[in-house]
């Protein structure tokens, strides 16, 4: 059973940093992508990054230069440091394990103020 669980989203003031962490509880977190998607109120759910058990990353173009995707397969953990925040990052962020299908976390709320 795959468990994921979010942790470091708040609130932020515009121009302002936030780091998301991603806890694992499976043994097959260092064979997986890892991805971080988020979803404002009223659309749809959208990829933010990924990054592939071999440490290749991906970004969506709207955090491309401000977010930076991470791992740490020692700690079962990935990361996403959110830098120079804008008030349309606000959404909820759910990390993402891709092994064979996707497995998802509960997500944690970033509200970022003008």
């Amino acid at each position: 059973q795959v468990q994921l669980v979010e942790s470091g989203g708040g609130l932020v003031q515009a121009g302002g940093s936030l780091r998301l962490s991603c806890a694992a509880s499976t043994n097959i977190f260092s064979i997986s992508t890892m991805g971080w998607y988020r979803q404002a109120p009223g659309k749809q759910r959208e990829l933010v990054a990924t990054i592939t058990n071999g440490g290749t990353t991906t970004y969506a173009d709207s955090v491309k230069g401000r977010f930076t995707v991470s791992r740490d397969n020692a700690k079962n953990t990935v990361y996403l440091q959110m830098n120079s925040l804008k008030p349309e990052d606000t959404a909820v962020y759910y990390c993402c394990l891709h092994y064979l299908r996707p497995y998802w976390g509960q997500g944690t709320q970033v509200t970022v103020s003008s």
